[in-house]
């Protein structure tokens, strides 16, 4: 099992090093943007028209791509001031309770979202804006990375299971 995690935290700071190349694309394409915008050069457009719709997409593909990392670093927003108050083995009980219903949600998400972005596909939806692009291409990657942070919260369960009966201590804010 200790394999199968390390080989998924792996793939996890993969997709991580993925969002960072898709943010270093992003300034790319926001500076040449502004550059064009800015500066007369003949031959070359005044800005790049699709550069602001992009960009959305890229920050969501961003979130996207590093979500899960975050998940498994424990540098996800937490609010551990009560775990890190009350007893340790009632605060390792809130944690599984916080990792179940973590679990929960992420597989309710996975399932919606892959209905909505195979109704999306059927249906033949698209999305019209400077670019006109079939609507589930931007919902596509949401069930997949819930699926992922689904699978992290089960590894997430097993260190707990393995661990001291306590809170975690991973982005812990009180010192």
């Amino acid at each position: 099992m200790d394999r199968l995690s390390d080989r998924y935290g792996r793939f996890l700071a993969a997709l991580a090093l993925l969002g960072c190349a898709i943010l270093m694309a992003m300034m790319f394409i926001i500076v040449a943007d502004v550059a064009l915008r800015n500066l007369a050069i003949a031959g070359l457009p005044q800005g790049l028209a699709w550069s602001n719709e992009i960009s959305e997409l890229m920050l969501y593909l961003i979130t996207m791509c590093v979500a899960p990392w975050l998940l498994r670093q424990g540098q996800h927003i937490r609010v551990d001031i009560v775990l890190q108050a009350i007893p340790p083995r009632l605060a390792w009980n809130f944690e599984w309770v916080g990792d179940l219903i973590g679990f929960a949600c992420c597989g309710v998400i996975a399932w919606f979202g892959t209905q909505a972005a195979w109704s999306s596909y059927m249906s033949g939806a698209v999305n019209i804006k400077t670019l006109v692009t079939p609507e589930w291409w931007a919902l596509a990657p949401l069930p997949l990375v819930f699926v992922l942070l689904g699978i992290e919260m089960i590894f997430r369960m097993i260190r707990l299971q393995r661990g001291e009966r306590g809170p975690r201590n991973d982005a812990v804010s009180a010192a």
